[in-house]
């Protein structure tokens, strides 16, 4: 049965449309259109110095990847650096998040200290801690004092990578504490208090109520890691001037991207291919993410 719409209802839809225009045109022209280029130029050989030029080319830039040895380098270097970093940040928001609501002493002046990470830039954040991981900065320092082996940080691809992972935890886990701290606040306090009266520790009220409580949220911090683990860039790069050194240690998928695009001729359609293979990897571990979460089962 054909449904038939009235004057008014047309109407109505049109100027809503109308009012949504400025938006949904921003969207096009900035979000989905650069999205449906790149998948365009994936599929072509791209020249865009001098005379620009496409060459369609079929699946031969997906192809390619599989004989790129830099491309599995870098996709095993991300990997890496998403399990180590996305678990790793989320156990720290949390302990943190709930040491602060556990009404201590002093807690509104630790909140701020804690979260001060999260204003400072990227790019000055990483070139502090590169002052810092020097041969003989502070950080080695520290470890000779207490006796510990120090290391070459910065030039020892054994430990490059670790040294990014340490850095993102320590600067990313204050801004997901945020997150934990406002949900905490909608945990019932009766809760807590009947936990009490069962004779529940401060480790099993943790376990067996704030957790629970807050696996919603801990669906979200993680696929919000997720995305940003796999999307790293600029700490590599600065750390590594850009070549994803020492020996490729640092070398990651987006910086990958970065290089066949701007640095190389000819290999902005092999670069789009890459950067649309890693939104499908990104987009599968978010899926596989919410269903092993079963988050919905909460509501």
């Amino acid at each position: 049965m054909r449904k038939v719409f009235s004057k008014k209802a047309l109407r109505e839809a049109g100027s809503g449309y109308l009012l949504m225009s400025p938006t949904l045109f921003v969207l096009l022209l900035f979000i989905i259109g650069p999205i449906l280029f790149a998948i365009y130029l994936s599929f072509h050989k791209v020249q865009l110095l001098g005379t620009t030029s496409f060459e369609f080319v079929g699946l031969d830039n997906f192809k390619r990847m599989l004989d790129d040895t830099r491309a599995k380098i870098a996709l095993w270097n991300t990997i890496k650096y998403v399990a180590i970093v996305v678990p790793a940040q989320t156990i720290l928001a949390l302990v943190l998040a709930a040491t602060l609501n556990a009404g201590l002493k002093g807690q509104k002046f630790f909140r701020i200290v804690y979260f001060l990470p999260t204003l400072t830039s990227s790019a000055v954040l990483t070139l502090i801690f590169m002052w810092m991981y020097n041969q003989n900065g502070l950080i080695n320092h520290v470890l000779k004092f207490f006796g510990l082996p120090t290391y070459n940080w910065l030039g020892d691809p054994s430990v490059a990578l670790n040294a990014i992972m340490i850095m993102n935890i320590w600067s990313t886990a204050p801004y997901f504490m945020v997150i934990y701290l406002a949900a905490l606040q909608d945990i019932p306090d009766s809760l807590y208090e009947a936990a009490e009266l069962d004779g529940a520790n401060a480790w099993q009220k943790f376990w067996y109520i704030t957790v629970p409580n807050l696996k919603p949220v801990t669906s979200f911090v993680v696929i919000m890691g997720l995305i940003g683990t796999f999307q790293l860039f600029d700490q590599s790069y600065i750390f590594s001037q850009g070549s994803g050194g020492p020996n490729n240690s640092t070398l990651t998928v987006v910086l990958l991207i970065y290089q066949y695009a701007f640095k190389s001729l000819g290999t902005m359609g092999y670069a789009a291919a890459l950067a649309f293979a890693l939104a499908i990897i990104i987009l599968i571990a978010t899926i596989l993410q919410r269903k092993f979460s079963k988050e919905e089962s909460l509501y």
